[in-house]
Formats: structure tokens, sequence, C-alpha cells
């Protein structure tokens, strides 16, 4: 694969996919209620996703940094990171927006919002996923299908 750009050339920003959709399946909640969950128990599943996403996104951020690499998919790799929680998923950020996203629709307690999470997660693994794996395995070979054996995708 040629790459000209030297980006993956994901489709979409995934803060703004996630936000998104977020932002739909409260609006669908408001006209076209699904129902509601339990407050009580999904406000503390709500919170406990939250902090955790939170947690793991400032963690996955930080590794990036001290790696010299670019956050942004936009922008090239600089290197590949195979430490923090890279060791235990290739995508914690993505990881991390999901599990918040979740914590957020428990809190709401919607359920359009839970709904639209699997077009969202569609969305990423085709539009953003994919072509960043097939960026990083241009960009540093059997560097990265090593790492690729290694370390699952998500969880």
């Amino acid at each position: 694969m040629r790459n000209e750009s030297d980006s993956p050339g994901v489709l979409v920003w995934p803060p703004l996919l996630y936000g998104g959709a977020l932002l739909l399946g409260l609006g669908l909640h408001i006209l076209v209620p699904l129902g509601s969950m339990p407050r009580g128990p999904s406000r503390l599943a709500g919170i406990a996703l939250l902090v955790a996403g939170a947690a793991l996104a400032r963690w996955g951020k930080r590794t990036m940094q001290r790696a010299g690499t670019n956050i942004h998919p936009s922008q090239p790799a600089l290197a590949l990171v195979d430490e923090g929680p890279f060791r235990f998923t290739r995508n914690p950020l993505y990881l991390a927006l999901t599990i918040v996203y979740a914590g957020v629709a428990l809190l709401t307690p919607a359920i359009w919002p839970l709904v639209l999470l699997i077009p969202v997660l569609w969305l990423m693994q085709w539009g953003v996923v994919r072509r960043e794996e097939r960026y990083l395995e241009w960009k540093f070979g059997e560097v990265y299908l090593a790492y690729q054996r290694r370390v699952r995708r998500w969880l």
C-alpha cells in the first residue's frame, strides 16, 4: 500500500463520531423514547464507566505523548507504541471513547444511545480501525504485524 499523505485516511475523527451519535441518541430519546433504564443502577454503572474510560484515555494519551507520536489519526504515526495500555489493546483510546460513551448513555439513562453504539462500533471498525491497521502495516511492516499477533485489537 502506498500512502501519499502519510496518514491512515480515516473517514471520521472518532470523538466526532461518538459525540454525534450520542447527541442523536439523546435527541431520539426525547422525540421517540424507547423507555429508560432504572435510574439508580444505571447511574452507578454510568459513573463507574465514565471514570474508567477517562482514566484509560488519559493513560493512552500520555503513553503516546511519551513515545513522541501524534495522537490525532489524520497526522503521521511517528512511532509504534506498545507500552502502557497498548500492551493490552491496540486501540486504548477508542476503547476509552466507547467506555465513556456507554457511561454517559447510562447516566442519562436513555436506551437510544446504547442502540446507536452498534453502528458506531461498526463505523469505527470499518472507517477508522481497519484503515489505521493498513497504514501501520505499511509504515512499520513486520514490527507492526508482530505487534498485531501479540496484542488484541480491542480486548
